[in-house]
């Protein structure tokens, strides 16, 4: 016994030995941390009260005793089977079951050996995880930026009609509703973007201390939760997206509102973590913000709590599933992670891990939008309404604007017009280009031209490397479809400056 006890010890797999009656003699240590009980806890008790063993795809417990002394198994188990151990967490093993017989062919005992999995697994399911969501990257990019031209035509024109009228016009309030919807169809091609292969957060030194605050009273605003903070004093500004995070925090904070229709509680707070951490074992050498959003909701079922991150999951009747999935996406582009747990009527945490910067925060003043500006401007688009709109917008402002349908057109007309004296002061180039020259191509002819012109690249697609490093590719600015006119107003004001 002593021997075999010894034995035990040096496998790596968590082992087990049982009677006849499948009353536990011995287990190893791996098996202990398998479980969570220790030898002491278990020895002489029955295997089938203190393994609970199911499939993946079963929630009932299996007879244990009968799968051991019944079964025709030949040792191995085909089939990988989940087991809740003491203090309820699941993990996967691969279990080896063998029966004990005396020479008479009589059972007189069994060994079970469980191999876990639950690292290969997890990794397995955040390698499919990662594939789902590239996949439907490629396909929300293509609606989304032929979804935001039609968008950019309707709010631009929206926003000139409102510009003119009386507020207290009632079909101002008309205008401004709709205005308002098309913002919120703007922030759902936003989530789809978010998917988008190559779509890049554009990342800068940033106060997460001041994201979160503003972020969170913003959603909460109204409401009858209430916002607890406890924010580390010192806390380290973020490499990050602020647009990107902010809509993170948003979504965590509306799915815990959701989780608690009576009210209550939300209790966010951030802390640095240094490199070489346990908690950040896979990244020992960055530092990371953590920030952990905890509410005291219902929680999320175990049976769910796998899948939550996956692009269309959802529980809710109203819910397209898309939530979760976008701050699963937003955090890995960032080099970060995200992680959760909760307990069944105690509520849920997600912690997320964003990478510092030791870079100080720039602090930006923002004027009055007002602004006129003179100018000749060259506007290039392939769609007729959004170069019938873009031009508007750039009259509105003060510009003299000359429209171009593709890249060769917009080269031609400017290198006329330098010729004549009637050189542009402003080139705005749209980068998609089906079939013809697109934005990115095009600069660099007008570059060769002007090395001096104010140059500003325009896309509804973030897969573009352009909309995330634009200078480096010859441009001074760029403005995201749809934008309005104050937006566009704004840009001016900078190129301008």
């Amino acid at each position: 016994t002593e021997k075999l006890s010894i034995t035990l010890k040096s496998i790596g797999e968590g082992v087990f030995t049982v009677d006849p009656g499948g009353r536990i003699d011995m287990m190893n240590r791996a098996a202990e941390n398998i479980i969570g009980y220790s030898q002491d806890e278990v020895r002489g008790r029955d295997i089938s009260d203190i393994v609970a063993l199911r499939t993946e795809h079963n929630p009932e417990d299996i007879d244990l005793k009968k799968l051991i002394f019944q079964g025709d198994t030949g040792g191995f188990i085909d089939e990988d089977f989940v087991i809740v151990d003491k203090t309820g967490n699941t993990k996967y093993v691969l279990p080896i079951i063998s029966q004990i017989k005396n020479t008479e062919d009589e059972i007189i005992g069994a060994v079970l050996v469980f191999n876990d999995i639950t690292q290969r697994k997890k990794m397995e399911e955040e390698i499919l995880k990662t594939s789902k969501i590239e996949s439907l990257g490629v396909f929300a990019g293509g609606i989304a930026h032929d979804f935001n031209n039609l968008l950019t035509a309707i709010v631009g024109n929206i926003s000139l009609v409102m510009l003119d009228m009386d507020k207290e016009n009632r079909n101002y309030k008309y205008l401004s509703d709709a205005e308002k919807v098309i913002v919120r169809a703007t922030d759902l091609t936003q989530q789809l973007l978010t998917f988008s292969k190559g779509g890049a957060p554009v990342k800068k030194a940033s106060s997460v201390r001041d994201l979160l605050r503003d972020t969170v009273d913003f959603v909460l605003s109204g409401s009858n939760v209430k916002a607890e903070f406890d924010i580390q004093e010192d806390l380290w500004n973020g490499e990050i997206d602020v647009g990107q995070i902010s809509q993170v925090i948003q979504n965590l904070i509306l799915n815990a509102m959701q989780s608690m229709p009576g009210g209550g509680a939300i209790t966010i707070t951030a802390a640095n973590v240094h490199a070489g951490d346990r908690e950040i074992i896979n990244f020992k050498h960055k530092n990371f913000i953590k920030i952990s959003i905890k509410d005291t909701g219902e929680g999320i079922p175990q049976e769910h709590i796998n899948k939550i991150f996956d692009p269309f999951f959802t529980t809710k009747p109203k819910g397209n599933g898309l939530g979760l999935s976008i701050c699963y996406s937003i955090i890995q582009k960032h080099g970060g992670y995200i992680t959760v747990t909760s307990e069944k009527n105690r509520g849920s945490t997600f912690h997320l891990f964003l990478p510092a910067s030791q870079e100080t925060v720039e602090i930006s003043r923002r004027e009055n939008n007002d602004f006129h500006v003179n100018g000749r401007a060259l506007f290039m688009d392939d769609e007729e309404f959004i170069r019938n709109v873009g031009s508007r917008m750039l009259r509105r402002i003060g510009l003299t604007v000359d429209t171009a349908s593709d890249g060769k057109e917009a080269v031609d007309k400017f290198k006329a017009a330098r010729e004549t004296g009637n050189a542009y002061d402003y080139v705005f180039v749209d980068l998609t280009i089906p079939g013809g020259m697109g934005g990115q191509e095009a600069i660099t002819y007008i570059r060769k031209i002007d090395p001096h012109v104010k140059a500003v690249a325009s896309s509804g697609y973030s897969n573009d490397p352009v909309m995330s490093d634009y200078r480096s590719y010859g441009f001074d600015a760029v403005i995201s479809k749809p934008y309005r006119l104050p937006e566009l107003s704004d840009l001016m004001k900078s190129l301008s400056s």
